[in-house]
């Protein structure tokens, strides 16, 4: 199969692409010509196109060429504090992005397009586990983004015809996970504490419960999602079990070198409005597909920490 990628360069996208090479497909990639590559360095196989996601001939060009039988639409903004910062960047790659894509996508009618939701799309609920059926109460910019690309890829599936799947995939983490995600800017403050940094670790919103997949099994899922799913329904992909941050927390300080780190709140680190907790429910992705989780939440930690120490 000869599969397309938006956002290649970035935590997902790598891993995605790795995991499509392993089961001998044709991997392209889009990028920027500025984005940073030192994820995908040293990975053979993909073929790198330059190319914005915003800019509609560009994407129509590429499709056009490339003539895939799957692309996954995985470049965004995806920082949800960022989002407060940014709005309107957010709004504009997300969104617009996404219509350019599916644009483009009329044109090369053949292929199925994958767009990456989010849990952020469900926001306050009223009770968990969360299902597809739930409504959407986004709480940030960011996922309000998220809830209108989802609802474009619904309705160019229903005007016209375009074989879209969407995937809402709860948290998800691993190696490589940018610095700026809660597991993540955990995991390189104890890697940094290691390497003789004063042992403090600052925090936002530790009480916040969310629901964690490792992203290996993540990218199984979106390859599983192109092959079986129906086209333009939303599926859930998750785990099932919701973590406390705190409880992340202190299974990464469990495997420090160092003990006695103290904890510090720091208020850059807390969003103007939260959402308690997501917990999602994805029975009905597992019986289209056969996905289950394989790596263990305490194994993925372990590794975040330990990419994080190569890195330090």
């Amino acid at each position: 199969m000869k599969a397309l990628i938006t956002g290649v360069t970035e935590f997902v996208g790598f891993h995605l692409a790795e995991h499509l090479l392993s089961e001998g497909d044709e991997v392209y990639g889009i990028c920027r010509w500025r984005s940073k590559t030192d994820n995908i360095a040293g990975v053979s196989g993909i073929h790198l196109l330059n190319g914005d996601i915003r800019d509609a001939t560009c994407l129509h060009r590429i499709l056009s060429e490339v003539n895939p039988d799957a692309v996954y639409h995985l470049a965004a903004q995806s920082f949800v504090l960022e989002s407060w910062n940014s709005p309107l960047e957010t709004l504009t790659t997300n969104v617009l992005g996404t219509a350019a894509l599916l644009e483009a996508a009329r044109a090369c009618s053949h292929c199925v397009v994958h767009v990456a939701g989010s849990s952020e799309e469900y926001g306050l609920i009223d009770k968990i586990p969360i299902t597809e059926s739930f409504p959407l109460r986004p709480q940030s910019p960011y996922a309000v983004s998220k809830v209108a690309c989802d609802l474009l890829a619904q309705q160019y599936y229903r005007s016209f015809g375009i074989k879209t799947v969407i995937t809402r995939a709860f948290n998800h983490t691993g190696p490589r996970r940018g610095e700026v995600f809660v597991t993540s800017t955990f995991a390189k403050q104890i890697a940094e504490i290691e390497k003789g940094k004063q042992p403090v670790i600052k925090v936002g919103n530790l009480d916040a419960r969310r629901d964690f997949s490792d992203v290996r099994d993540i990218v199984r899922a979106y390859r599983l999602a192109v092959l079986r799913c129906r086209y333009g329904e939303p599926y859930n992909v998750c785990s099932g079990v919701a973590r406390k941050v705190s409880e992340v927390l202190d299974l990464l300080l469990s495997l420090s070198k160092v003990k006695n780190i103290r904890i510090e709140r720091d208020a850059n680190r807390m969003r103007p409005s939260d959402v308690p907790i997501l917990l999602g429910d994805c029975s009905k992705f597992r019986k289209e597909t056969g996905w289950k989780p394989t790596y263990l939440f305490g194994q993925t930690m372990l590794d975040l920490l330990n990419y994080w120490r190569e890195r330090c």
